[in-house]
């Protein structure tokens, strides 16, 4: 069974984002899925770093056990809000903190907004910055428009049925790819 990682972006006082997190978290659990953890980046309280993970000389506690739970990790969902069209820098901070443990990892992109495009703005520029340290981005999007609407503040849907069939096909693409990796690696 994979052991998905859910990375919660936002640090922000009164983040909506968080309610997707709680909510995939919910929903991997209930359908049997896999083993699943939220890595909140708003426990974490991350400094913003000035170096990799891999050169820095004493690294904190904590940014030891981000590192090691994302390389254990067979898939990553990020939950993202978009603020001002990007991403926030929380996320920009812990993606640029780690290098080689993005390698090949596979990783599902969920952004955030409570305007209605549903934080599609971000993907792209998200995206391009996981590429570029060769993290495997998911092709399967899964923008929520209008979160408040959508989810109460423990990541309940108000209309699970259709959620939840949304759902299934964005796990789905991240399930096929992490079992893709992990064939391929049992090849080598």
């Amino acid at each position: 069974m994979p052991h998905i990682s859910i990375i919660s972006a936002s640090v922000r006082t009164g983040r909506l984002s968080h309610r997707v997190a709680l909510y995939f978290k919910k929903y991997i659990t209930e359908n049997n899925l896999g083993t699943v953890e939220i890595l909140d980046l708003n426990e974490y309280q991350f400094p913003l770093f000035n170096e990799r993970l891999d050169h820095q000389q004493n690294p904190l506690p904590q940014v030891l056990d981000f590192a090691d739970k994302i390389k254990k990790s067979d898939g990553i969902i990020i939950v993202t809000p978009e603020y001002n069209g990007g991403y926030p820098a929380s996320i920009k901070n812990a993606v640029d903190l780690l290098y080689k443990e993005w390698h090949r990892k596979p990783i599902a992109i969920s952004t955030v907004s409570d305007g209605s495009f549903g934080g599609t703005q971000v993907i792209t520029s998200l995206q391009f910055s996981l590429w570029k340290i060769r993290a495997w981005t998911v092709p399967a999007m899964f923008p929520m428009p209008k979160v408040k609407e959508l989810l109460d503040d423990d990541g309940n849907p108000a209309d699970k049925a259709a959620l939840d069939k949304r759902a299934k096909v964005f796990t789905g693409e991240l399930l096929w790819c992490i079992e893709a990796k992990r064939r391929m690696e049992a090849q080598v």
